[in-house]
């Protein structure tokens, strides 16, 4: 090989090496914003499920204080009942 082929091979190969490095760099780049995207997204949805979990648990103490006014009034009822009964 003479001189100059070995240097027009080193420069293709040395462009070559340049454009895979930016290659890699530009998907390392397009990883990394899917990556942030899919972290905003998982985060919204730990957001979206906190307050979920809050609804909840506050529609489960409504509830309970729903049965106990209930039973409250089952068992002034059934005293009222036997107040009835015993006229």
């Amino acid at each position: 090989m003479t001189l100059k082929t070995t240097l027009k091979i080193t420069a293709a190969a040395a462009s070559l090496a340049i454009l895979a490095g930016c290659a890699s760099s530009g998907a390392l780049e397009e990883v990394r914003m899917t990556a942030e995207s899919a972290q905003a997204d998982a985060a919204e949805a730990r957001s979206i499920a906190t307050q979920a979990q809050n609804t909840a648990n506050q529609a489960q103490r409504d509830a309970q204080a729903a049965l106990q006014m209930s039973e409250q009034n089952r068992d002034e009822m059934n005293r009222m009942f036997q107040r009835s009964m015993q006229k």
